[in-house]
């Protein structure tokens, strides 16, 4: 993410903070977020108001995708 989408994305989030409910999922840890979204600064702010209402699910088992993904994408592997 550039640092104009990670502007536009802090936007977003701030928008949302306090009309609607925001629903995050991602396999990396919350401190791993600062490089994904491109802006450490802007990730520390939105996981602060994320943080400040929420509600964590940890899911466990083995993955939908993987476990369908010869239904799914018609192949058991990915390759190149």
């Amino acid at each position: 993410m550039d640092q104009s989408e990670a502007d536009l994305n802090f936007l977003l989030m701030n928008d949302l903070y306090n009309t609607s409910s925001i629903f995050l999922q991602s396999s990396n840890a919350p401190k791993e977020w600062g490089e994904l979204l491109g802006d450490p600064a802007n990730t520390t702010v939105i996981l602060e108001r994320v943080r400040h209402r929420v509600e964590i699910l940890h899911l466990g088992g083995d993955s939908y995708k993987m476990t369908h993904r010869k239904s799914l994408f018609g192949q058991e592997s990915v390759a190149n």
